[in-house]
């Protein structure tokens, strides 16, 4: 797929300092204005799944028909953890796969969204903004949980949203997108507005409370999980 930094050419950290410096690096690298494509043709959506037992995971990604929803490609990465669990860090456990995922597509999508969170991070710099940053693709985060911030619920409505804020900075959106359901965490990752993030978050989610790419590439990476064993990593 063009666009994807081969993650072999990359020096990956191995410590935390390492780690933290490259998020500094790529940081101001992140565009957080867009606008991004408002009506995008393809949409792709990335999940992870991690063993129980042990450290091998699934990366996935759907490439989805952004009018009918229809799933047009797939592809799935098997591999390990490529850097330990530290809170702030969680991306650089996943992107090696995710960038292979990517590496295998024949289509290059016109936004990615993850499965995660993008400037919704103690760091200014979530896996959103890591993997927008590194292929130059438009990126938004859309977690199913806080990782930052304060905010105050919603109206029950879809469509209903308020502000994401840490500190004195808006981070985000906590966005409904079915009535009466938890709301969702809306951040930018790279190339996309707010505003058009969340209206692309509402045309995902027509009859579920997550985005259809989430939940594809959430059954998708599980099921490669299943199929594999550790013994067929080594």
């Amino acid at each position: 797929m063009t666009g994807t930094a081969p993650m072999t050419d990359v020096a990956w950290p191995g410590t935390v300092a390492e780690a933290e410096a490259v998020q500094d690096r790529l940081r101001p690298l992140a565009d957080l204005v867009g606008p991004g494509p408002a009506q995008p043709r393809t949409i792709a959506g990335l999940d992870v799944a991690y063993a129980e037992d042990g450290d091998r995971l699934a990366a996935a990604v759907t490439v989805l028909d952004a009018r009918t929803l229809a799933v047009l490609e797939t592809a799935v990465s098997i591999g390990r953890a490529a850097f330990p669990y530290v809170p702030g860090l969680f991306a650089f456990r996943e992107l090696p796969a995710l960038l292979d995922a990517l590496g295998r597509l024949t289509t290059t999508p016109e936004l990615l969204v993850c499965d995660g969170h993008g400037l919704a991070h103690p760091r200014r710099f979530g896996l959103a903004c890591h993997l927008g940053v590194l292929t130059g693709l438009p990126a938004i985060g859309v977690g199913k949980t806080p990782l930052v911030g304060r905010w105050d619920p919603p109206a029950e409505q879809r469509g209903a949203w308020t502000a994401l804020r840490d500190g004195s900075e808006t981070v985000g959106r906590v966005l409904r997108t079915r009535d009466g359901t938890k709301p969702v965490f809306v951040s930018v990752g790279h190339r996309m507005g707010l505003d058009n993030a969340c209206a692309q978050v509402l045309a995902l989610t027509p009859r579920y409370r997550l985005p259809e790419t989430t939940r594809q590439a959430d059954r998708l990476c599980r099921l490669a999980l299943g199929r594999t064993r550790s013994s067929d990593l080594e």
